[in-house]
């Protein structure tokens, strides 16, 4: 099989210093502290790839058609791949410019499968070249990631990647959708459908395309979910509560009459907001102050994701000092029925395995109400 392989460089470097996204921020994310990690994920899918290969002693042979240094060659050559060509030399800072033009070379050389570590903006831009061509498939490094052409992590990515190279994986269209990034700072949730694409699929290990999941009296059921928050935070005033994004956690910031950023991770103590749109080293600040913290989030819609989509400021650092037993999770009953499984990709694989071997959280899902939920990464 040969594999077209690229990695877009600056993916997800805007998550954990509060960026909300990379594009056109790349020089503000490096003033703020921000460091590459889509060749960690991309060596993480590539090393569990080649170790499945070894423990299984598989007779497959892949070729791999890529770009030259941080752009694909260097993380196939550290993760012990050596049977590669170099087919195009990006600049020194790739634009999609050049994801576009790897991904002609990699079609004109008969690629059978095109994986690409990045966000949904570099879906976006191999498809417009691919169309249903060629399938494609993400090892998912953005900070917001709602197609349906990603594997939940980088490690289940490998097992996708090995079961397509098998033959017992087929493709299937999938939805691509792009959030707009910069309606997203405004706290303007602004998704939108930018084409299709075929990608390998595994219901277990690839990630579903976003939905936006509401029914007739889910407004009430939120307020619901609520006042059974903020009867707490009353009965807690010394408790840091870390309120994540979405519309269900907004609820709790309406019912306390506070001012949300609804994109954001804001933190309040006593029924007063003490943080608003927080990065990484805010929160970590915050948590240092008080001996007790809690982190309220909601999983994103048919998807399933806690953590890993559009939170990354909670990193699995953050996640450790707050603690695995002060993660509140809610939502609506119309959102768990399309969400049957809730899934974490926290960036350590460790700590995702932690999480996993808790094998159920509870829900909230209204007032005095909580549901039981199965994990899965």
């Amino acid at each position: 099989m040969r594999i077209g392989f690229l990695i877009n460089p600056i993916a997800g470097m805007g998550g954990r210093v509060g960026l909300k996204g990379t594009d056109g921020k790349v020089e503000e994310a490096r003033r703020l502290g921000a460091r590459p990690v889509a060749a960690q994920r991309a060596a993480a899918a590539m090393n569990r790839l080649r170790a499945l290969i070894v423990q299984r002693q598989l007779k497959i042979e892949l070729q791999w058609l890529t770009c030259a240094g941080a752009m694909g060659e260097d993380t196939l050559r550290q993760c012990g791949f050596d049977d590669l060509a170099i087919l195009y030399r990006p600049a020194d800072e790739p634009t999609e410019t050049d994801t576009r033009a790897a991904v002609e070379a990699f079609l004109t050389s008969g690629s059978d499968l095109i994986l690409f570590c990045g966000g949904d903006g570099t879906a976006r831009d191999i498809a417009s070249v691919t169309g249903l061509r060629t399938s494609i498939l993400g090892i998912p490094s953005g900070v917001k990631m709602y197609s349906g052409v990603f594997g939940t992590t980088p490690e289940r990515t490998a097992e996708i990647i090995l079961g397509y190279a098998e033959g017992r994986l087929e493709a299937a269209a999938t939805e691509l959708l792009d959030l707009d990034e910069e309606q997203y700072r405004r706290g303007i949730w602004s998704v939108r459908l930018t084409g299709s694409a075929r990608t390998p699929r595994e219901p277990t290990y690839t990630q579903a395309a976003k939905s936006m999941i509401s029914e007739q009296g889910d407004d009430e059921i939120k307020a619901g979910i609520a006042d059974e928050l903020v009867d707490e935070i009353a009965t807690h005033p010394g408790t840091l509560y870390l309120l994540g994004p979405g519309s269900t956690v907004q609820s709790i910031a309406d019912g306390l009459g506070l001012e949300k950023t609804v994109l954001g991770i804001d933190a309040v103590v006593g029924g007063k907001m003490i943080g608003q749109d927080l990065n990484e080293l805010a929160i970590n600040d915050l948590v240092s102050q008080h001996l007790d913290a809690r982190l309220v989030l909601s999983p994103i819609g048919a998807q399933g994701f806690v953590l890993g989509r559009g939170n990354l400021q909670v990193s699995p650092e953050v996640l450790r000092r707050i603690g695995l037993q002060n993660l509140i999770v809610i939502a609506t009953p119309a959102k768990l029925r399309q969400t049957p499984l809730l899934r974490f990709d926290t960036g350590d694989p460790r700590l995702d395995e932690d999480i996993a071997d808790l094998k159920f959280l509870p829900v909230i899902v209204g007032y005095h109400r909580r549901r039981l939920v199965p994990i899965s990464v």
